[in-house]
């Protein structure tokens, strides 16, 4: 079996510098998500997903919402979804627009 470079995991020394790599990562991602802006009107189910307490199932529920009853006007709409509270929206609240 041949192994291809391009795909191998990256190699550390000792746990600590692997723990350390991994941290970094972590905070990186965590930054990415909490200053991406999401549009409720146009975000795929993965993006919805990077939401504070939006699964995958509330996340279709938004998309099923929308295919029904048209795109949102505010942000506060979002409660009209079934599981979705205003806490949500409260949490998620700089994140999210409406506009196309």
């Amino acid at each position: 079996m041949l192994l291809n470079n391009a795909y191998a995991a990256l190699c550390f020394d000792n746990a600590q510098s692997a723990y350390k790599y991994l941290l970094e990562q972590e905070t990186t991602l965590t930054q990415a998500r909490t200053q991406t802006g999401i549009n409720i009107n146009r975000a795929t189910e993965g993006e919805l997903t990077a939401l504070n307490g939006i699964g995958s199932s509330k996340a279709q529920a938004i998309i099923l919402y929308r295919e029904m009853f048209g795109s949102f006007k505010t942000v506060d709409e979002l409660t009209k979804v079934k599981g979705i509270g205003a806490k949500t929206v409260e949490k998620n609240r700089g994140r999210l627009t409406v506009q196309d």
